[in-house]
């Protein structure tokens, strides 16, 4: 990410360059299936391995095009009315949360909350001021999350639902933004499992 390499992966003027003592290539991050710096890190350490092995250059751009994300990380869902919905259940922790927020390139209006792991909110402070314009609280105890961050965000609502989620953080998107669901705790309040919680979120944008 830093500096230029011999042999190896970097990024500059954001392209990814992949060189091996054969060969090179390259091509835009922009085309990335995959979002954010973390995914970036991952994709050069697969192009490396891919290109050491000489998988053929149009092979492996085809694959970084391509290539599908698991479900409930980073998921997008549908664009409604101008507005991206992701759903990030898998992000039961802050630290996920921090890469999920990262990632985003639009006004993201976040929808955090469940059974609270012991979670430090700061870790994420800097990243919220900056991305984002308003949190839908989704759990049964959101007192935590609205004392993390009334200071910082003004625009604050509280579902019971994902459906009562998503309808909240539609009404508070514009044309462009992003609804993100990344939920930084467990599901079990409201949900079964994080792939309930995921799959109810999916159900009610699509709803919308």
């Amino acid at each position: 990410m830093k500096r230029e390499l011999p042999h190896g992966a970097f990024i500059k003027d954001g392209d990814l360059y992949v060189r091996t003592s054969q060969d090179y290539m390259t091509m835009s991050v922009f085309d990335f299936a995959l979002k954010g710096k973390h995914n970036q890190y991952n994709t050069m350490a697969a192009c490396v391995a891919a290109a050491t092995i000489d998988i053929r250059k149009e092979k492996i751009r085809e694959a970084v095009m391509d290539f599908q994300g698991v479900e409930h990380r980073l998921e997008p869902v549908a664009t409604v009315r101008g507005v991206l919905f992701i759903n990030d259940s898998k992000a039961t922790n802050v630290n996920s949360v921090w890469y999920a927020l990262e990632s985003m390139t639009r006004p993201t209006v976040l929808i955090l909350g469940g059974v609270d792991k012991g979670n430090d909110y700061e870790l994420i402070r800097e990243l919220v001021q900056e991305k984002v314009k308003a949190i839908v609280c989704l759990g049964t105890d959101n007192q935590k999350i609205h004392e993390a961050f009334k200071d910082i965000i003004s625009a604050m609502v509280d579902a019971q639902s994902a459906e009562e989620a998503v309808q909240a953080a539609f009404q508070l998107a514009d044309k462009g933004d992003a609804v993100l669901l990344s939920p930084a705790c467990a599901s079990f309040d409201l949900f079964t499992d994080f792939e309930d919680r995921g799959r109810q979120f999916k159900q009610a944008v699509r709803n919308l």
